[in-house]
């Protein structure tokens, strides 16, 4: 979605300046006066050249430290625009500081605290916004703002769980891919010249890592290039709607890593959606912001499908058992939450629960890993290894008659 810079004044004649996502100029004045914000100037925001890995967002430990510290403020009494000029002079991250500068200048101008934090989606998410809004209208932002922090504590070491189950097998896939490489390039070719003044037959495993050798040496740059296009080419089909669907399914059905990926779908889905309700957010509001932040297509398209279903009077449990995404047992648990009235609290226990699951199946996941890298390291190298070495075997057999 398009993002636009806007200049607009406030009810009380103060000029605020922000960014905003939205499909053109018009949803964009539309939004601001929804705000009582009179737009001013809108525009485009200029595409930024970016390089991958250096300049400036703002990460998650950013906002959860800010968050902890602000809820801390707020519950010691002081005022809210103090609380952000504090924090924001204290902000080593740049972009942060301007961002939590530019919030106290909205908030000073009457605008809500909410509202201030709406206009800066790159910084503070849907979720994150309504939650502050829900917290600021029951005048519970201290305990909305805890609650913000753990959740996203919890988030954060969801993440950092399945980053560590996967860094592992490809960290040792890449390292035996470029030992590979180099022996094919570097130390095949010196066999190869010993090996034409034998005057004999190679045995065959010799004879195709040679030809190995030599294909890899004669195309190396042409298959540096045609790796970077197919994952240039990856990411273009995966930002399709179409590709982005297809990639999203595979995931989720894999053999090993599908039952993984479900898991901590299912732990997030739960996680968030029962922060949201027991924050004062209403239910249909909580399962679009909950859809938008799934992180997967089929995932969102089954939590739409299942708001949908709310806003016609059915419950949440019977379209999610529809979807085949949710285990029944989480169907199960939804259903006897709904009916109890306890939903919330039925949500965060199922998210406590997978969050174990999500412990428990990294660990499989490792231990069943490391076998199969130990005998795939074996075979790759050990086989090139030994192929290289059968005509010399050969050869101490022969002078030994």
């Amino acid at each position: 979605m398009p993002v636009f810079v806007y200049t607009g004044r406030t009810r009380g004649g103060q000029s605020i300046t922000g960014e905003m996502d939205a499909g053109n100029r018009e949803a964009v004045v539309a939004k601001l006066r929804s705000q009582q914000i009179i737009a001013t100037a809108v525009r485009p925001k200029p595409r930024a050249i970016t390089i991958p890995g250096l300049g400036g967002g703002v990460g998650e430990k950013d906002i959860v430290v800010f968050t902890r510290q602000f809820a801390t403020m707020i519950d010691a009494g002081l005022p809210l625009v103090q609380c952000l000029e504090i924090l924001a002079s204290q902000q080593e991250n740049k972009v942060f500081k301007k961002a939590l500068t530019e919030i106290r200048q909205s908030v000073e101008g009457g605008l809500t605290f909410a509202a201030a934090l709406k206009q800066h989606p790159k910084v503070f998410t849907s979720l994150y916004a309504n939650m502050v809004e829900a917290g600021e209208a029951g005048g519970i932002l201290d305990t909305i703002l805890n609650r913000l922090a753990q959740y996203m504590e919890k988030a954060m070491s969801l993440k950092k769980k399945v980053k560590s189950a996967m860094i592992y097998p490809s960290t040792i896939v890449s390292v035996a891919m470029v030992v590979v490489i180099f022996l094919l390039i570097f130390v095949i070719p010196t066999f190869k010249s010993m090996f034409e003044g034998f005057g004999a037959t190679l045995p065959l495993p010799t004879q195709i890592v040679l030809e190995m050798s030599r294909i890899v040496r004669q195309n190396f740059l042409v298959g540096i290039g045609a790796i970077v296009g197919g994952i240039v080419a990856l990411k273009w089909w995966y930002g399709t709607p179409g590709g982005n669907w297809t990639i999203d399914s595979i995931l989720l059905k894999a053999p090993v890593f599908g039952i993984l990926i479900r898991k901590v779908t299912v732990a997030k889905f739960t996680r968030t959606l029962g922060t949201l309700i027991s924050s004062g957010v209403a239910i249909l509001d909580g399962l679009e912001i909950t859809a938008r932040t799934a992180g997967n297509k089929v995932v969102e398209a089954a939590i739409m499908k299942t708001r949908a279903s709310i806003s016609e009077g059915k419950t949440i449990a019977e379209p999610l058992k529809e979807s085949g995404v949710f285990p029944p047992m989480v169907v199960q648990m939804i259903a006897v939450g709904e009916q109890t009235g306890a939903l919330d609290d039925m949500l965060g226990k199922i998210a406590d629960f997978y969050d174990e699951e999500v412990d428990t199946a990294v660990g499989n996941l490792t231990s069943l890993l490391e076998p199969m890298l130990m005998v795939f390291l074996g075979v790759i190298i050990g086989g090139v290894v030994i192929a290289m070495y059968l005509p010399i075997f050969k050869l101490v057999s022969v002078v030994g008659k």
